[in-house]
């Protein structure tokens, strides 16, 4: 290194943490009855961060032909969810082997993907982009074409400091922006905080969903005292009748875990936004939350490594009345759980995408232009062709 550079390298040092300083903490809500949310310390969320990563996840520039973004499989008006799809299709045409997931309230979560193989949001990132049946992009090309491009490199200067863009800074923008999407002020919430009272209907099926002689629900979805609507673990929900561990088609979380005690185990959802993530289930088998309902009633099978909670997996289920089962439906879909994401779809005015419900409004989110916008002044590295739709 020569005696200038060792002169320089102070100053630039110095510019690289006075970026960082002006950044902007992002502000959370929070929401009342959720747990604590885990921030990440290793990527503090930032106004900036969040704005690249919204670019970055609408961008197709991350699969190998520029044909598709995350959001072509998440989609905003299906809850981030690819319904009414039981499988996405990838770049190539590749069918998926499972369910794509909805995103939302995923700063809560301790693993991503039905089998929980990612342990962090920044490393969930990782896997649709190098996946050759999915984005199919090599990350070392995906950072060189944003560092190539002035935007981004501008974006990631501002950002990370006066650095080259590497995949661990393509991640962290993303998973910054996925963090702000928290669902969290559906009918179900305002009551539980008591600022308004269910229907009838919606009353009793909360109660059958919470009593175990009846729905038998809370055990796997909390519905009071963590109101995530999951408990956040993987369960064999009995789906499927095996008679030894090695009898599953899918060995879920045990393909992952290498235990045999975890095969047929899949990530337990959430009761959240339902009435807009059909088909529903790993595989996408039950196209209606009727078909639900009545697997849970009747259709249980007792296998290998059927959860001990499921309580009726002997008798089929828990048999529900046909009323008891419409009950249960009143409250998930008309309620609430189910339509806490994207109230704009029922007519209402209000949506609960914290802050990116508006990103094609006239004026954009928080002084930030919509996305729609950017491409008219070709502000952006896309084709002004692109379908970039966010529901």
């Amino acid at each position: 290194m020569s005696v200038l550079s060792y002169l320089l390298l102070p100053s630039l040092l110095v510019w690289n943490l006075c970026s960082r300083l002006l950044l902007t903490p992002y502000v959370f809500p929070e929401p009342k009855f959720f747990p604590k949310m885990p921030v990440s310390d290793a990527n503090p969320v930032t106004v900036e961060g969040v704005r690249l990563g919204r670019y970055l996840f609408y961008d197709p520039v991350l699969s190998a032909d520029s044909s598709m973004s995350c959001a072509s499989c998440h989609q905003q008006k299906n809850a981030f969810s690819d319904a009414p799809n039981s499988f996405s299709k990838g770049r190539s045409g590749a069918i998926m082997k499972r369910n794509t997931m909805p995103l939302f309230n995923l700063a809560w979560y301790p693993a991503f993907f039905w089998d929980g193989r990612a342990t962090s949001i920044e490393d969930q990132v990782f896997h649709p982009v190098r996946s050759y049946d999915e984005m199919n992009m090599d990350w070392k090309t995906a950072a060189a074409k944003l560092e190539n491009n002035p935007f981004y490199k501008k974006q990631f200067h501002d950002i990370f400091g006066n650095t080259t863009v590497d995949s661990t800074q393509i991640s962290y923008a993303i998973a910054q922006f996925l963090r702000t999407l928290i669902s969290y002020q559906s009918k179900y919430d305002q009551v539980i905080e008591g600022k308004t009272l269910f229907t009838k209907e919606e009353y009793e099926g909360f109660g059958l969903m919470n009593d175990q002689t009846k729905g038998d629900c809370i055990h796997c979805h909390n519905t009071d005292g963590a109101a995530l609507g999951t408990n956040l673990i993987f369960s064999n929900n009995g789906l499927d009748a095996a008679v030894t561990t090695n009898d599953y088609r899918d060995k879920g979380r045990g393909a992952v875990t290498q235990k045999t005690t975890d095969n047929g185990k899949f990530k337990v959802p959430s009761l959240r936004n339902l009435a807009f993530t059909a088909p529903y289930m790993h595989d996408g088998r039950f196209k209606t939350l009727e078909d639900v309902i009545n697997f849970y009633s009747e259709g249980v099978k007792p296998g290998a490594t059927t959860d001990s909670k499921m309580e009726y997996a002997h008798q089929g289920g828990v048999r529900l009345t046909a009323e008891e089962k419409q009950e249960i439906i009143h409250l998930v879909i008309r309620s609430n759980i189910g339509i806490a994401l994207t109230l704009r779809k029922i007519g209402l005015n209000k949506s609960t995408f914290y802050k990116w419900d508006r990103l094609y409004s006239e004026h954009g989110i928080d002084g930030l232009q919509p996305v729609n916008e950017l491409l008219k002044g070709n502000s952006l590295p896309f084709n002004k062709s692109e379908d970039l739709s966010l529901g």
